[in-house]
């Protein structure tokens, strides 16, 4: 009998952005039942999402991973359908959804993944769970939900420029500038907006980054500064926002 491996996402990085912008949102208002379907619909779009896009650029093995992509996608429709009954207005963020997986497909296929307009957009993809999170608990259009989707963002952007730092760019001395100088902005911006104390979480990755930017690191001791850093940022925005 042949074996069938099961088509996951294989960066940690992916699936911090998943939980933690969503897991932010939601304790940012009240927590939900439907906040229970609506995570697994939303974890299920992201398995989704990575053999679909893997199908556009290997040709290679495209039926298994058209197979695995329409599998997931299905599950997360049928964990959404009772939500959406609920909650039509949800539909709202569609376009949004759409437009920004488009960019990032488009990007697939010129074979520009990694640039960095592609992590922008998939990183206001994932922030999109995060403020659908707070407004199905209760929250609206106001400075809490603009606050979910802003600390979210410069964390997970922080990320982008230190892992280019040390890996892709890590020759490239303008970049390591470039990165020192984003995370000192990103340090700053939450005392700009009114929230001194969400500079705390921001502490880690600006202090790794000024402490490591240029250099060669090995992918698990990255891997493994990234896993502590979104913990520590999951539980100190729990604590401080």
């Amino acid at each position: 009998m042949k074996k069938t491996n099961v088509v996951i996402p294989r960066e940690h990085g992916g699936w911090a952005m998943v939980v933690l912008p969503y897991v932010i949102g939601m304790m940012a208002v009240k927590p939900v039942l439907l906040h229970l379907p609506l995570f697994l619909a939303w974890l299920f779009l992201y398995l989704s999402s990575y053999p679909l896009l893997q199908s556009l650029k290997k040709t290679a093995k495209r039926k298994t991973w058209l197979s695995w992509g329409i599998g997931y996608a299905v599950f997360a429709f049928v964990c959404l359908v009772p939500v959406l009954l609920v909650k039509p207005w949800l539909l709202g963020f569609a376009p949004v959804l759409i437009l920004l997986i488009l960019i990032n497909s488009w990007h697939v296929l010129q074979k520009k993944e990694r640039a960095l307009l592609n992590d922008v957009c998939a990183i206001l993809l994932f922030c999109t769970g995060g403020a659908a999170a707070y407004m199905l608990g209760g929250g609206g259009f106001d400075a809490r939900l603009a606050g979910v989707i802003l600390f979210n963002f410069l964390y997970f952007m922080s990320t982008v420029f230190f892992v280019k730092s040390v890996f892709r760019e890590r020759k490239n001395t303008r970049w390591t500038v470039y990165a020192k100088m984003v995370h000192m902005m990103i340090f700053i911006l939450p005392l700009l907006c009114g929230y001194p104390w969400m500079c705390v979480p921001f502490f880690y990755p600006f202090a790794k980054t000024f402490l490591y930017a240029g250099k060669s690191l090995k992918p698990m001791r990255v891997g493994i500064m990234e896993i502590i850093g979104s913990v520590q940022f999951l539980l100190l925005t729990l604590m401080l926002f």
